[in-house]
């Protein structure tokens, strides 16, 4: 199972409607991961234990082949939902990251296609230790229009974003 990873709440992301090209590209199941849950403060995981669906969100980790992460740039870094979900699924039992095959991709509408934000993910991810992917980074630039349709339709796009999909499904060795 392909887990898919969304910085991005809107339900009409442009990173959502990637990440579905990315699933359907990727072959069998998959499933797109809720990051709606409370702000990471210790003082709630004191009081509460860690929430059920950062716990969701641990276990779908885990049990996925592979996992892909699409994020926008916010800032020049991953969004504040992204941040907020890696920073409690660090907080479980059993380094759901560990050795997990991940793809990184994103869409943006600036000219960079996201670039800093991935460099930013990449950073944030290291301490997990997943396996990074030796496919390509996809990058979306102007990614309103090269999503307009809910498909990929720019054909280099497309190609890249296929060899990521198979060397990753070849990771995961599937």
């Amino acid at each position: 199972m392909l887990l898919c990873i969304s910085g991005s709440l809107r339900r009409e992301a442009t990173n959502r409607t990637l990440l579905a090209e990315a699933a359907r590209l990727f072959g069998g199941p998959s499933l797109v991961a809720d990051l709606r849950m409370p702000l990471y403060d210790a003082d709630l995981q004191e009081a509460e234990g860690i929430p059920g669906p950062v716990l969701r969100l641990a276990a779908q980790i885990a049990q996925a082949d592979a996992v892909v992460i699409s994020s926008p740039e916010y800032n020049q870094s991953i969004s504040g939902v992204l941040k907020n979900a890696l920073d409690w699924v660090s907080r479980t039992e059993g380094a759901p990251w560990r050795n997990k095959p991940l793809a990184m991709m994103s869409a943006s509408s600036g000219r960079s296609g996201g670039a800093r934000g991935l460099s930013a993910l990449r950073l944030a991810m290291v301490p997990y230790g997943p396996r990074f992917s030796a496919g390509p980074e996809v990058m979306l630039a102007g990614s309103k229009t090269v999503l307009a349709s809910g498909r990929l339709e720019d054909p280099r796009s497309l190609a890249t974003l296929t060899a990521a999909m198979e060397i990753l499904r070849r990771e995961a060795g599937l």
